[in-house]
């Protein structure tokens, strides 16, 4: 759920925001506690203003001790919200900030709302919450461990770095946060394409990043193929001057693939994954991801040749041809698919593409372990779910995948594209199932709001027409 900024703010909500940042400014905490309660209640995606309620909270409550010798009073209140963080997030959220109102570094509120947050696919306020517990308890490492994962698993690497060396600042001896942070660098490798390397000083690291920007300048304005050339003929020049340039090695590969050369594209990248010591699989994806598209467009080919009425004597060999391609394309992906999982076992992202082709390929046994495990990512977990129902609706197994479309389907607030896809899916299950007003009903949700969503329409009216009319009374 994306993050609310200011000017996405009602008028009558904005004024609210404007009027709490000069009560901030004045330093009238309670002022500005009273107008932002009432916003982030009504606009619970607007981060801004609960960030700036909670600094106003901290202000506020400075100096202040708990009753009964430190033991916190809101104890009760946080028993009774409990059962709502996963039934009703949206409600638990607004009563954990009465909570948070006068104790607003309670680790079990903070620990709820970030749990509240997450079922709502609030990411940033689910940090948000993790950060206040560390910035209440700045040297508790249980805490900063639990705010490096949620970094991990949100796919923001270099904040999980930069937690994990802080633990190891206060426990230079704690195994778990030293190989977390070897994890969390590797990533940050990963996504930035290699740049870090071992014993690689800073000013040699400047000065590779200032030539790889050269070379994406210089490739950005390629625009015929001399000039392609040209730019190649200078790339090769300076890889004989340094044949370990996994960079040069790169862009020589990305330029090919440009001048639509795939077959000496995905040998440069290849060349250049083992240069780095076989670690950037993204290199490794993208040579992978091109031999896909050669397969692609010899596929096109054929199927452009079938179209196109050849003689009788050539036909069967033409079908046989491109059925060959076909199957050949689709172990392919799986393969390339297997291979990220095994050399990223911990990748739930990878998980969910393996289990994605498995399904599309037709294979829904071996896709279901893998969505299952991906939908421990909360960033991929309707989707997972999504894809999962499908699965078991291929097996057959409709009593799980209309459980499996319903959990998901309540999951989702805002009618998106996701949820109406999934209560699409849920209700011509319910239709195999005979289940005919469950059917109608997921029908009619979408019916409400979009009209024009594949065949929803004529489903829901020919429904209603069908319904028979009441007896005269008399």
């Amino acid at each position: 759920m994306p993050i609310k900024t200011e000017k996405d703010l009602p008028a009558n909500w904005k004024a609210s925001w404007l009027k709490a940042l000069s009560a901030m400014q004045l330093k009238n905490y309670a002022y500005v506690i009273q107008l932002l309660q009432p916003l982030v209640k009504a606009e619970p995606e607007f981060l801004p203003g609960r960030q700036l309620l909670r600094k106003a909270e901290v202000a506020l409550n400075a100096g202040k001790k708990s009753l009964f010798g430190g033991i916190s009073t809101s104890s009760l209140a946080l028993l009774k919200i409990a059962p709502q963080v996963k039934k009703e997030p949206r409600e638990a959220m607004e009563a954990l900030e009465k909570v948070l109102e006068s104790e607003p570094y309670n680790v079990q509120a903070n620990r709820y709302l970030y749990e509240a947050a997450m079922a709502l696919g609030m990411n940033e306020t689910a940090t948000f919450a993790l950060e206040t517990i560390v910035e209440g308890n700045p040297k508790d490492t249980k805490s900063l461990h639990e705010l490096a994962q949620h970094f991990m698993a949100i796919d923001e690497a270099e904040k999980a770095v930069e937690t994990y060396n802080k633990i190891l600042e206060i426990a230079p001896n704690d195994l778990a946060a030293v190989k977390g942070s070897k994890d969390a660098a590797a990533r940050v490798t990963l996504k930035k394409g290699g740049w870090e390397e071992e014993k690689t000083t800073y000013r040699e690291l400047i000065k590779d990043k200032e030539q790889a920007v050269a070379l994406e300048q210089k490739s950005r304005v390629v625009r015929t193929e001399d000039a392609i050339d040209q730019l190649l003929a200078e790339l090769h020049k300076q890889m004989e001057e340094q044949p370990q340039s996994v960079d040069t090695a790169r862009r020589i590969g990305e330029l090919y693939e440009q001048k639509g050369d795939l077959s000496s594209a995905i040998q440069w990248l290849q060349y250049a994954f083992q240069l780095g010591g076989g670690t950037d699989f993204a290199l490794e994806r993208k040579a992978s991801d091109l031999r896909i598209r050669q397969f692609d467009e010899a596929i096109k080919q054929w199927e452009n040749y079938l179209a196109s009425s050849p003689p009788a004597e050539e036909l069967e060999n033409a079908k046989k041809q491109l059925e060959d391609l076909r199957q050949q394309r689709n172990e392919l992906r799986i393969e390339a698919a297997r291979k990220r999982v095994e050399q990223n076992p911990t990748d739930l992202q990878f998980r969910f593409e393996l289990g994605e082709i498995l399904l599309e390929l037709g294979k829904p046994q071996e896709a279901i372990p893998e969505l299952q495990k991906a939908r421990q990512n909360p960033n991929l977990r309707i989707r997972s779910l999504l894809l999962l129902g499908k699965c078991y609706e291929q097996r057959n197994m409709l009593d799980l995948a209309a459980k499996t479309l319903s959990d998901a389907a309540n999951e989702l607030v805002a009618m998106d594209s996701v949820k109406k896809e999934t209560l699409y899916t849920l209700g011509l299950i319910y239709e195999k199932m005979d289940q005919r007003d469950k059917y109608l009903d997921c029908m009619k949700q979408i019916y409400e709001v979009d009209y024009g969503y594949r065949d929803v329409a004529p489903r829901v009216e020919q429904a209603y027409s069908q319904t028979p009319s009441a007896p005269p009374k008399g």
